[in-house]
């Protein structure tokens, strides 16, 4: 029921486990894949594991906490494929510190890294976006309730809900934009956080175990798809349950 064929697919965060996760299945439905991230060697292996030709799959080292590397990312894919359907971002970072420890370095480079590129990326995409194309965007259950030693990056991710929000008034109807709102994945980013909760957690979510990427990226493929045609400008949850408890 869903097919991507003929489309093109801008993921930032591609090295990751969520964007990995998308890059595979979006490619497996026809849709050409511009994986975007700073760990370029990550992004070959990829790169060769799904089409070594590089027919379909191209990779693009970029910085998202940087203005210019993002306008370039994005210019370079559009001259490439023509015009983009889909905009993905995943890219973030979920660093541990308590609010009375953390630094104005520490506050302002997850700021840079998961709200700024969210903004850079979404701006620099907007004149090569195609008709009938979707943005989604990665923000987190910690952006609606909060997370304890983590007051940085819920305060991203609860910005970038309401940023997200505000593009799906200012590009409909010609774009969709939604939000994907992860809770407790299994993926190396949470990996600290399950090492030192993980069995409380996994008691408090009620279908008893965590998500993987390649749930989230499901939850991602359908906003971008023509099943998702009327929905705009909302939050999707992908948590087993925790957001409620």
């Amino acid at each position: 029921m869903i097919s991507f064929a003929g489309n093109t697919v801008l993921i930032t965060g591609a090295a990751g486990g969520i964007g990995r996760a998308v890059a595979t299945r979006m490619n497996g439905l026809g849709a050409n894949v511009a994986l975007c991230d700073i760990n370029l060697d990550a992004l070959e292996a990829i790169q060769n594991e799904l089409d070594s030709s590089g027919a379909t799959v191209s990779i693009h080292c970029t910085d998202v906490s940087d203005e210019a590397s993002c306008a370039t990312t994005v210019n370079d894919v559009a001259a490439r494929y023509g015009s983009i359907n889909h905009l993905v971002h995943s890219a973030g970072i979920y660093p541990e510190k308590m609010v009375a420890d953390m630094t104005q370095v520490e506050w302002r480079r997850l700021m840079g890294i998961n709200l700024d590129g969210t903004f850079y990326m979404c701006r620099a995409v907007i004149p090569h976006l195609a008709e009938n194309s979707s943005i989604v965007n990665l923000a987190s259950m910690a952006g609606h309730r909060g997370s304890h030693s983590h007051a940085h990056y819920s305060a991203s991710k609860g910005a970038v809900t309401s940023l997200s929000k505000s593009l799906a008034l200012e590009l409909a109807p010609k774009t969709r934009v939604n939000i994907v709102s992860p809770g407790i994945i299994d993926t190396p980013m949470a990996s600290a956080l399950l090492q030192q909760k993980g069995q409380a957690l996994l008691d408090s979510t009620p279908l008893k175990r965590f998500g993987t990427a390649d749930e989230v990226a499901g939850a991602i493929l359908f906003l971008c798809s023509d099943l998702a045609s009327f929905v705009n400008g909302e939050t999707l949850h992908v948590n087993g349950g925790l957001y409620i408890v």
